[in-house]
């Protein structure tokens, strides 16, 4: 899991604090729902210019959005590698 807060014309105590915001709601929202899907995912969250004016709460409704719709998606089932027989074991 990535976190990507770009500066959008605010100093370090602001970023920060939105830094602080996400990274706790990703470990209490994303973090139970990614261990949980198959194949396993890496999730990359960049914030926008917005989350530094959101409370605590907005941000926290629009995540639940974003696991609602990363539930949804489908995967195709892996395929498996075909199998290598080893050079000497030919018959």
């Amino acid at each position: 899991m990535g976190l990507i807060v770009p500066k959008h014309r605010h100093n370090a105590v602001a970023r920060n604090l939105v830094k602080r915001r996400l990274r706790e709601l990703l470990r209490l929202e994303l973090l139970p729902v990614l261990h949980a899907l198959v194949p396993p995912l890496d999730v990359v969250v960049r914030v926008s210019p917005l989350a530094y004016t959101r409370p605590y709460e907005a941000l926290a409704v629009e995540l639940r959005q974003a696991i609602a719709r990363l539930g949804r998606m489908t995967f195709p089932e892996p395929t498996p590698a075909p199998e290598q027989s080893a050079a000497g074991d030919e018959s």
